[in-house]
């Protein structure tokens, strides 16, 4: 990697800190890059440059007189484009919220930008933030730099895109199901899934809204876990209704060497089949772990039926997607409901009975969530971290023509159900678990995997030492051709 842009995130903040490049510099740089692969990715599809370059003419000016903005001063980045940044349009991708301008900066952003960091632009979602490809009528699609005729995964594919194209180095995702995590794998780069609860989400609501979704997190993407951790510190802590009392005091990792990790790894199950290039390579990553001393089981499951538990996540992440439909809407999907017999367990009809569910329904759905939660804790009682796949399989083809229930996916040299994936994002996210997605390397047609690292709740710490410790081993992020 020649280019300067493809330097972590926190080795180039400590550039601009020694004065070794300035922030103006380093913005022009990255807006060069974008000037030469945006037209082909379209990753970046919001600006605001007259005022990134005001800022990095003050933060270096700040310099100058010996004034110290934060661990992210002066450094360059872009945000996914549902966060609001004061003065600009947070529409998620909705014509509905074409219009839609953000007047405060708040949440994540608000942190990192009181932390030094330029916000410079935003990137690009699918609509509403609803599917693993990112396309819409306001901003079009973006390509995955590996390949432009593939999908850079979703919902922050944009993130993910001007990460490994080299037109980033740091930026802010959300997940509900698989949206950090999985543009992550397609992608090349990293991500980090925290906690839920652990970093506040104002900032990333609806127009009109003000409580945080179930489920939904924000976190951090970068091109190495050491940026990941640099930027959770900066980005944690309570919303804005409890942080008067509440702080967030994350435990240390359980372990600091590979030898002293207790690892579950799990490569498949009967909920969504995962092709075998994927499969391999975490098996792989096993053996060097179990080479390295450390304890490896490829049996240990916690005591929970992954069917009833991807039903559960089906029926509490629909109660939260479709909360916002309009009247219409809502009486679509009770029609829709009402064609299923009620002994259809199809991603479809469970789906459909779910956007209109009852309050009563929902609670029962809940109970049965925290007993989960129980199971997990039990679990991480014996293991330390679970590896497993991100999703079915490397990126596919980009699928705009048919409605997403009805698109399939190639795995293992047949199709199977698009809608299948999400079981690797949302066994594990139902129950609020963090999880660090880290790249393993390419496939043999150049197309990035990653592998999930899954813990205890609110031990996101111990996530992301395994995935640092693990980047030394492995490839680690490995530019796109033509890009580096």
């Amino acid at each position: 990697m020649t280019d300067i842009a493809y330097l972590p995130a926190h080795e180039l903040a400590r550039m601009i800190r020694d004065r070794q490049i300035g922030a103006l510099e380093l913005l022009d740089h990255l807006l060069a890059r974008v000037e030469r692969h945006n037209p082909t990715i379209n990753a970046v599809v919001t600006f605001d440059l007259e005022r990134a370059r005001a800022r990095a003419r003050d933060a270096d000016a700040a310099l100058g007189r010996g004034e110290l903005w934060g661990p992210f001063h002066g450094l360059p980045m872009t945000v996914k484009e549902a966060f609001d940044v004061e003065g600009l349009v947070t529409s998620w991708g909705s014509p509905l919220f074409k219009d839609n301008v953000a007047r405060e900066t708040q949440g994540v952003a608000r942190k990192l930008v009181d932390a030094g960091a330029i916000v410079y632009g935003k990137t690009n979602v699918p609509v509403r933030l609803t599917d693993w490809q990112t396309f819409n009528p306001l901003f079009g699609t973006t390509n995955n730099p590996y390949d432009p005729s593939r999908a850079p995964g979703g919902s922050s594919g944009g993130a993910a895109a001007a990460l490994a194209s080299g037109m980033t180095p740091l930026e802010v995702g959300s997940d509900i199901g698989g949206s950090i995590r999985n543009p992550a794998h397609f992608c090349g780069v990293c991500g980090h899934k925290p906690s839920y609860g652990a970093l506040p989400q104002e900032g990333h609501w609806l127009p009109g809204a003000h409580a945080d979704p179930d489920i939904n997190v924000v976190g951090p993407m970068a091109r190495t876990v050491a940026d990941l951790e640099r930027a959770l510190e900066v980005m944690g802590g309570a919303n804005r209704f409890d942080r008067v009392a509440w702080r967030l005091e994350l435990p240390p990792p359980r372990a600091s060497r590979l030898r002293d990790f207790r690892v579950a790894v799990m490569l498949e199950d009967r909920c969504c089949e995962v092709d075998r290039s994927i499969q391999d390579r975490i098996q792989a990553v096993a053996d060097r772990l179990a080479r390295a001393g450390a304890k490896v089981d490829d049996r240990a499951r916690p005591a929970i039926d992954t069917r009833e538990g991807f039903a559960l996540f089906v029926q509490l992440l629909r109660g939260v997607t479709t909360s916002v439909l309009t009247e219409d809407e809502h009486l679509a999907f009770r029609q829709e409901a009402e064609r299923f017999s009620m002994d259809d367990d199809s991603y479809a009809a469970r789906g459909a009975r779910a956007a209109v569910q009852s309050h009563r329904e929902w609670f029962a759905a809940n109970e049965a969530r925290n007993e989960m939660r129980l199971r997990w804790g039990e679990f991480f009682r014996d293991f330390d971290v679970l590896l497993c796949p991100v999703a079915a399989s490397p990126a596919y083809p980009h699928d705009q023509e048919r409605p997403r229930p009805a698109r399939r996916i190639e795995v293992n040299g047949h199709e199977i159900d698009y809608n299948h994936q999400i079981f690797w994002a949302g066994f594990f996210g139902v129950s609020y678990l963090p999880g660090t997605v880290i790249p393993m390397g390419l496939t043999d047609r150049g197309l990035p995997v990653g592998l999930q690292i899954v813990g205890p709740y609110l031990e996101d710490r111990t996530t992301l030492a395994l995935g640092a410790l693990l980047e030394g081993e492995l490839d680690g992020f490995t530019p796109p051709p033509g890009f580096a």
